[in-house]
């Protein structure tokens, strides 16, 4: 079979990337100015025409195509979530380039690391094999490793990157053993194979104890990743240890990935055993949900606060996924995983807000990490008071805002599938994590100031952190649109 350079047109966002990243390390090497204006531009031009490639990818996409004899696949789904991680790498780069430049960490290995990791990001969306799979989780994650390390002079980010790392390794062994014993079982490593070949053997087949125990493991490495319990030992740690700009990207972009990891091995890879993965994802719902919400209202460090938030927020996205599959049929898979999908874009974009406000109200000596920083915001900065109300009262699920609509899509879809005790404490779970977003509230609007504080004046952050906020209230008024195209990915799932 003759090849042509075009049969391998739809990974031109993954070429672009790779070629932007390598360019931007070199090109970083002959910028001198400490702020790196140049290398930001060049960086955001980067994801700009990956971002433009990716569109133009998806318009001549009618379901799906594998490439590379079927190690990669480009459908709707993967290219929507490519789109939501640019998204935030460039919220990213444009929230933390005075932070980084203040506290001297903005170096050219910032946005090369960052690139080099939304790449893995990238490959690990469209893997539809094991291989490509290891292959973008272990390019994203070492490329994190090294990010939260980036304030060497810091032990505190010394500890949570050595704790993320150790933890990270242990997942990803975990995650290969299992993709190993599934191997065994079906003699493939590509995914869509892998269903054909499960769906062909016997249910007393001695090969399904061994799918079985391997699925175990699966769900294991995808649960770390996602970091929801009892695999989240790790999450408030790094999140509170890293630099809030390396926060800011853990919380959004590797969890989408991580998203999509879990669609193309259980949903795609595993369609035959969703009885066994539904109930494991059930239990590990259930439990995010409590301990995320619960251990939350403790805590009196917002990035920890959020890191626990981010935990109950993952368990909630699990109701979706798990409820595709409902009396030996598909029927509900549409909603349920649509659903799920609209959860993650718009969980990435509050997790982008609120860790973009942090590091907005900081400045050099002063880190805003702590509920007091925020006492009298109101009184201080009317403005920045409304934006944070707006993604606090969308983190709650508190209408007319996004996530109220992404909560109900999710408990509708749990309900559909006949999990209403599921449902109910959900809903009760999530009053109960409405407490420590309206603290914030209170305190932004009620309390009086402890300090008075300074914001830089850094015009684009503030146009980028308005349109995040006010995107949120949009999105909570007009979910239609962004519903449709959420469900238009889920053809391309078997």
């Amino acid at each position: 079979m003759i090849y042509s350079l075009f049969d391998h047109l739809p990974a031109l966002p993954e070429v672009l990337l790779l070629i932007g990243a390598c360019a931007l390390m070199i090109f970083d090497l002959y910028v001198k100015h400490e702020g790196r204006g140049a290398s930001a531009v060049f960086a955001q031009i980067v994801l700009a025409l990956c971002a433009v490639a990716t569109l133009f990818v998806d318009f001549g996409t009618r379901q799906h195509l594998y490439l590379f004899n079927g190690l990669f696949v480009v459908d709707h789904l993967a290219n929507l979530l490519k789109l939501v991680c640019y998204l935030s790498v460039s919220a990213a780069l444009v929230y933390s380039r005075s932070y980084l430049v203040e506290r001297g960490m903005l170096r050219g290995e910032f946005m090369s690391l960052l690139l080099f990791s939304l790449l893995g990001m990238m490959v690990l969306i469209s893997a539809n094999s094991f291989l490509t799979v290891f292959l973008g989780l272990e390019l994203m994650s070492l490329c994190l490793y090294a990010l939260v390390a980036l304030n060497r002079d810091s032990a505190l980010s010394t500890e949570a990157a050595m704790k993320y790392f150790v933890l990270g390794a242990l997942s990803s062994g975990l995650l290969l053993y299992g993709m190993s014993m599934i191997y065994g079982a079906t003699e493939t490593l590509v995914i869509t194979e892998v269903a054909q070949r499960v769906a062909r053997q016997a249910a007393s087949a001695p090969d399904r104890t061994l799918l079985v125990f391997g699925l175990v493991f699966v769900v294991a490495g995808v649960a770390f990743k996602l970091g929801v319990v009892p695999f989240h030992m790790w999450i408030p740690d790094v999140y509170h240890g890293a630099p809030t700009p390396v926060t800011l990207i853990i919380g959004s972009g590797p969890k989408i990935a991580a998203f999509a990891m879990a669609v193309r091995l259980l949903v795609n890879g595993l369609p035959d055993l969703a009885p066994d993965w539904q109930q494991m994802l059930a239990l590990l719902a259930i439990l995010s949900i409590a301990l995320g919400n619960i251990t939350a209202i403790a805590q009196s460090n917002l990035k920890r606060m959020l890191a626990y938030s981010a935990i109950a927020h993952m368990g909630f996205m699990l109701l979706g996924l798990l409820s595709g599959y409902v009396g030996g049929n598909w029927l509900n898979r549409t909603d349920a995983y649509a659903g799920a999908v609209f959860y993650m874009v718009i969980y990435a974009v509050m997790t982008v807000g609120a860790f973009g406000m942090l590091i907005y109200l900081s400045h050099a000596g002063f880190e805003c990490e702590n509920l007091d920083d925020l006492k009298g915001l109101n009184r201080r900065h009317p403005w920045y008071a409304f934006l944070m109300l707006v993604i606090m009262f969308s983190l709650a699920g508190i209408p007319p805002t996004a996530g109220f609509y992404a909560k109900l899509v999710v408990f509708q879809a749990a309900v559909a599938a006949g999990h209403v005790w599921l449902a109910v404490a959900a809903v009760l779970l999530s009053l109960v994590g409405a407490f420590y977003y309206l603290r914030v509230v209170k305190l932004m609007y009620f309390d009086e100031p402890v300090a008075p504080s300074t914001v830089r004046a850094q015009p684009v952050g503030r146009l980028v952190l308005s349109a995040n906020g006010l995107f949120l209230l949009l999105l909570g008024v007009l979910p239609q649109r962004l519903m449709e195209i959420c469900a238009a990915t889920f053809p391309a799932l078997r």
